[in-house]
């Protein structure tokens, strides 16, 4: 990829997640920019998007609705321009808990036993015991995380998930250890393992400096290792992915992973957990911004 080309990079946008996405727009545009790359930062508005004349391709920092969803990738194949991650499809199916799991059982991929809320009043369902976990379906970033101990704790938790969409997941809530794997081209990199210092790994422990420790490559034995990877890679492909994405897998006492759920567009901070996961591969965050770059052009409209 020489010199020449122009990136715009699409950083903040109108989601939950858009002060995550300035800092991922950020730290790429300076990546790029320091391997000499002609460099523009967007905040996109939906609906009226302008993209700087004379760019090449298209950088997607964004996260959450408006990013994720498919809905900024169908605007920019109208307007002909190749763009990084997955396409409009994957990244609807991603981006939709309920279709994601469809996906992951019609493919033999393992994900946890999971049900479908639409009112606050529901009741507890029969047949289920906490401890459950309660999710938005179409959010992203553990917004509207909510946990469950108790049949007792479950409607305020639930009114709390709905205030983040119409639909929420609730989920047996796994024990076990947490992981998360990234993909790059077709290949699973080194998975990161997830330790929170102090309760779950929900959007405080996400963002806050010091809260949680990862470890990279995780200290897994070969076999589960390899279990882990081929779980995340068969998520990946039974939602349509392409080029990169990272994929949360929980990892039971016995070794046996559960996906949760597949993220198309990862944060990009250097400190990200796709970008550890590609310095454990041995390539630094400038290279790996750039090889993101590259693999959009072949989908060159």
């Amino acid at each position: 990829m020489s010199t020449k080309h122009v990136i715009t990079v699409l950083r903040g946008g109108p989601s939950a997640e858009r002060e995550v996405s300035l800092r991922s727009g950020a730290a790429v545009a300076r990546a790029l920019a320091s391997l000499g790359y002609i460099v523009h930062e967007v905040d996109p508005v939906p609906g009226k998007l302008v993209i700087p004349a004379a760019t090449t391709v298209v950088f997607l920092a964004l996260h959450g609705t408006y990013g994720e969803d498919g809905q900024v990738q169908a605007e920019l194949e109208a307007l002909g321009l190749p763009y990084t991650g997955c396409g409009v499809e994957a990244s609807r199916i991603s981006f939709d808990k309920v279709l994601t799991k469809e996906r992951c059982r019609a493919a033999g991929v393992p994900t946890a036993r999971s049900q479908i809320f639409f009112r606050a009043d529901e009741a507890f369902p029969p047949g289920w015991m906490p401890p459950v976990v309660l999710k938005p379906v179409r959010q992203g970033s553990s917004v509207g995380l909510e946990f469950v101990d108790s049949v007792e704790a479950f409607h305020s938790a639930l009114a709390s998930s709905l205030a983040h969409g119409s639909e929420v997941l609730m989920e047996e809530r796994i024990v076990g250890r947490e992981t998360t794997v990234g993909i790059l081209e077709g290949v699973a990199l080194p998975i990161v393992e997830v330790r929170p210092k102090a309760g779950s790994y929900d959007y405080r422990n996400k963002y806050t400096p010091g809260a949680t420790e990862y470890f990279c490559p995780a200290d897994f034995s070969p076999a589960v290792t390899e279990a882990i990877q081929k779980a995340a890679l068969g998520a990946f492909h039974a939602v349509g992915g392409r080029d990169y994405a990272r994929v949360d897998v929980m990892v039971r006492a016995d070794g046996s992973p559960v996906v949760l759920e597949v993220n198309t567009l990862p944060g990009m901070t250097e400190t990200s957990l796709l970008p550890k996961a590609a310095a454990a591969a041995g390539m630094n965050f400038p290279q790996l911004c750039e090889r993101l770059a590259l693999l959009a052009l072949h989908h060159k409209a």
